[in-house]
Order: C-alpha cells, then structure tokens, then sequence
C-alpha cells in the first residue's frame, strides 16, 4: 500500500492536536468543577462560621437560623461522635444538586451544624460549561483538519516544484533546481539534485562526444586503408608495394584495435561503479602502488618521489576507479617527462578531503583545451585521446574533482590533481 507523506503529516498533526485539545479540554473542565466545588464548600463553612459567631456573642441559645433562609440552604444542629472537624460533600438527589456541610457548633461537644443547600444553579452553569467546551473542541478539531490540510499542502509544495521541475527534464533540458524558490530545509536536497543534474549533463556530454568521435576516429583509418587498397589494385604492383600497403593496413588496424580497446575499457569502467567499496589507506595504497610506477618510470630514465607528510589517511571508495585515476596520472606524466627529470606525487589533507597531486616536468598544457574530452590529445603523443576522459568518467562515478593544469613554480609541466572527499556533504560547500 503505498503511502502518501502529506496524507500521513495530516493524520499525524490532526492526531496530535485533537488529543492535545480533548486533554486540554477535561483538565479545564475539572480545574471549573473543583473551583466551583471549592467556593461552595468557603460559602457554606462562611455561613457555619457566621451562626458560631452570633450565637456566641447573642449569649443564647437560640440559633440564628433565619440569616440563611434566603439561601435556599436547610440548617439543623445534630449530633455527632466524631473528631473529623468538617465533613463536606456534593450529592445528587432526585435530578438535585445538594452540598452538606457538617461543621463543629462552637461551645458544643459532641454538636455541629448541618448544612444542606442545593446547589443546581451552578451545576447548570457547569453543564452549560461542559456544553460550551464541547462546541468549542469540535470547531477547534475542524479548524485543525483544515489547518492541517493547508500547512501540509505548504509543506509539501517544495517537494512538488523539486519534482515537477525533475520531471520536465530531459536529455536536452537538464536545468538546475533554483534555491530562491526553495525553504532553506530543501537546499541540501536541491543541491544534491544539482549535483547529480551536472554530472549526468556531462556524461550525456561525453557520451554523444565519445561516439561522435570514436565514428571519426574510426572512419579515417578506414577511409585510408581503402583509399590505399584502390590505388594498388589499379594496376599489378611489385611484392614490394603489395607489402608496403599491407604493412600501412596493419598498422592503421593497429591503431583502431587501440581505439577499441579504450572504448571497452569505458564499458568495464561503467562496471567498475557497482563495485562494492571498501575502506582504503590511501597513503599506504599509493606507497604500494609506487613500485610498480618507479619501474615504469625508471624504463623511460624518468626520477619518481613519492612525498607525504602523514602516515595513514582512511577513506572508503571503490578501488579500481581510484586505480584507473592514479594510473593515467602517472602514465601521461611519464609519458611527457624527458629523460633525467622528475616526477612528484604529493599529498595534502585535511579531515574532510585529501588533494593527490602528480606533478610532471613535460611540456605543459593548453589549458584552453578541455583535455578531459574524449579524442582530446596533448602534443604528438600516440593513443587513442581516452585516458583523461576515462579518469573524469571515473572521478565522477567516485564523487571526486580532477583538473589539470601548468605548473606555476617557474618550472615547465602539469599539475594533474584529484581531489577525495571522506564526507559527501563537503561538496556541497
């Protein structure tokens, strides 16, 4: 059964306040009955009190009954053996109200004054109370269910513009959610959407450039295999020729099998985001990692440092995209760093991020060019142009940033960065 928020917002606050009225309403009702009860009870003892005095200063012994006639009160003098001082009580009798009061006769042991008086008068003021709060907790709860219909069609309205506005969206219309029109409570939301919005634009992006280009790539090897073909075949040619074309068909075949290669390598990445992940110590990852780069580096006669200032820095993450990333860092760097230079791989942290660094003495950047594009190649380097596309696919997937630009140490070369968050929400800054 699927449930509605709104639907449950509204149960719930009609709920709450319903019972918050009816318990507010009973404990009015009672605090009026014990006050009501209370000033008869001062009446009535006020009265008992006032036949003592008269009695006593009258010095006889008839009691001054009369005063209370008008009250519509029955007094009597009877006698007791108890201790109990005042007895009070309020009783129903034949559809009456009555309150009895029994109050020691001063100067008399044994004797006290009863005092019988009905009480409907304010019993009826009572009911007429208890009416009253009825009618007013009715028209209350009905001011709640519409209240809370209302604020929780307010409430819920953020959540409907969000989702209206996702729902407008396609492929081609991938806007942001705007925050002006938002409560403060929605932008972590919002910005998460917008997030999310940005990165699935530029896969799109990406994607349409990556088979745009891998169909360019792929036609032009073709074309000149083909065109290569026709002019031997136009005429006999030598064995040396007939080898000659063959030789330029492998090597563009070569070429198209590279292409390829990285294209499914992009599919396997795809895979790789579904990899479960695991906490990592990226300090000690990069440090076993290095091995295996210094070899590489050492074949091109390149100089690899490794330089941290921490011991350990924890983060959970899926370690083939964070492979992927490092790896094409330090491939291009080694690619482009002469022969008896260096390459640094540097560390900063903090608690909420670590910034890795690969910094290269090649021959820099056009940081004009958007390099992480794919068949975006740097100088006459040979590949297919899909590494740094392949290592922003996977930063993404990560929630990381990467970005490459000129060293500004006087030095030429790049600065190949990626930066990891250990929480989320610190994109959101």
């Amino acid at each position: 059964m699927h449930k509605s928020i709104q639907q449950q917002f509204s149960k719930q606050l009609i709920l709450a306040t319903t019972i918050f009225i009816v318990i507010l309403s009973f404990i009015f009702y009672g605090f009026t009955k014990t006050t009501i009860s209370e000033e008869i009870r001062d009446d009535l003892i006020n009265d008992a009190q006032l036949i003592n005095t008269i009695s006593q200063s009258n010095q006889t012994q008839n009691i001054p009954f009369s005063i209370l006639t008008q009250k519509d009160a029955n007094i009597d003098i009877i006698h007791i053996n108890s201790n109990k001082v005042v007895l009070f009580n309020i009783y129903n009798e034949n559809g009456n109200y009555y309150a009895k009061l029994i109050y020691p006769f001063s100067g008399q042991n044994g004797y006290f004054i009863k005092i019988i008086k009905n009480v409907n008068s304010s019993f009826k003021m009572l009911n007429q109370i208890l009416k009253n709060l009825l009618i007013i907790s009715i028209a209350g709860m009905i001011m709640v269910v519409l209240y809370a219909l209302a604020i929780s069609k307010i409430l819920i309205s953020p959540i409907l513009h969000i989702a209206n506005k996702l729902s407008n969206m396609n492929e081609n219309s991938l806007s942001k959610i705007k925050l002006d029109k938002l409560p403060i409570e929605f932008y972590p939301l919002a910005n998460s959407i917008n997030q999310l919005t940005k990165r699935i634009e530029c896969y799109i992006k990406y994607q349409k450039e990556l088979f745009i280009g891998a169909a360019h790539e792929l036609k032009t090897p073709l074309a000149v295999m083909k065109l290569k073909n026709d002019i031997t075949l136009r005429k006999p040619r030598t064995i040396d020729k007939y080898e000659e074309t063959l030789s330029i068909n492998n090597n563009e075949i070569e070429g198209m099998s590279k292409m390829i290669s990285s294209i499914l390598e992009i599919g396997r990445q795809e895979g790789a985001t579904f990899e479960t992940p695991v906490k990592l110590d990226i300090i000690k990852y990069l440090k076993d990692k290095m091995t295996g780069y210094k070899l590489l580096a050492n074949k091109d006669f390149v100089t690899l440092n490794f330089n941290t200032n921490i011991e350990s820095f924890f983060i959970t993450i899926q370690p083939t995209l964070l492979n992927q990333i490092i790896q094409n860092f330090v491939q291009n760097a080694i690619k482009f760093t002469p022969d008896n230079k260096d390459i640094n791989i540097n560390t900063v942290h903090t608690k909420d991020y670590i910034i890795i660094n690969v910094v290269d003495s090649g021959i820099g950047i056009d940081e004009s060019i958007d390099l992480f594009a794919p068949f975006k190649r740097v100088g006459n380097a040979q590949g297919a142009g899909l590494g740094l596309f392949l290592a922003k696919s996977a930063a993404d997937a990560l929630g990381a940033d990467i970005s490459l630009k000129n060293r500004t140490d006087g030095i030429i070369g790049s600065i190949a960065t990626l930066k990891l968050y250990t929480n989320p929400m610190c994109q959101l800054d």
